[in-house]
């Protein structure tokens, strides 16, 4: 469901991204470590197509990104969820939907939210009253109602309280379990351990290494990131 081969990039001379290789399956959470100026969110950019490799492949279900419109396949929520404060849960779900090309019922709309564990009393409040999960999970909604095959995050769980993370980890879980590709960005190890089915360790804009979390737990994973970076 996503692949990179190669994929270079420099700013203004700076190797931002040198030789990325990686491949995630269908159903699969992959999770990206590593510091500061690594090369995690540049590499979620050129995904996104915000922003364009120099050289090397970047696939989304057989698609090269840049040569064909992969807008569709995919859904993006960065740390700070952007939606309007000034609409509920419900309408900003409706709107960004209808901007994606999908018109839904009020009941339609009303399932996905709960599908992705909105509690029902907020779905008509204004998102400006809503916690940092809570808009976390309203974006999730619109990934899923606009039917996207990649969901990529960038830092998603700083910030959330432990009852927050453990709802996220649930909800990321699930929907793997649909079959949707997860793609995060974080520096949270622990998080990374409990979500995710394979962490690569990013350094100097490198994928150093590729682990499968059946095989390490948290303080392993620890040990080899503080090693490794």
């Amino acid at each position: 469901m996503l692949i990179a081969k190669n994929i270079r990039k420099s700013y203004q001379g700076k190797v931002a991204l040198k030789d990325v290789s990686f491949e995630v399956s269908k159903g699969e959470i992959f999770c990206l470590l590593g510091q500061n100026g690594a090369g995690k969110t540049t590499t979620i950019n050129i995904f996104l197509n915000f922003i364009t490799k120099d050289s090397g492949l970047a696939f989304v279900a057989d698609k090269e990104v840049g040569k064909n419109n992969t807008n569709n396949l995919t859904a993006y929520i960065p740390e700070t969820v952007q939606l309007y404060g000034n609409l509920s849960g419900i309408e900003n779900l409706n709107f960004f939907s209808r901007l994606a090309g999908f018109k839904y019922s009020n009941s339609e709309l009303e399932n996905y939210l709960n599908e992705i564990g909105l509690q029902e009393d907020a779905h008509h409040k204004r998102l400006s009253s809503y916690s940092k999960g809570m808009r976390q999970k309203v974006g999730i909604a619109i990934a899923l109602a606009k039917n996207a095959a990649v969901i990529f995050m960038d830092e998603p769980t700083s910030g959330l309280d432990p009852k927050a993370t453990a709802d996220f980890t649930k909800t990321c879980k699930d929907l793997a379990k649909m079959g949707k590709v997860i793609f995060m960005a974080t520096h949270d190890i622990f998080s990374a351990v409990e979500i995710a089915t394979t962490v690569g360790i990013m350094k100097e804009g490198t994928i150093v290494k590729e682990l499968k979390t059946s095989e390490i737990d948290a303080k392993e994973l620890n040990q080899i990131y503080l090693e490794t970076i």
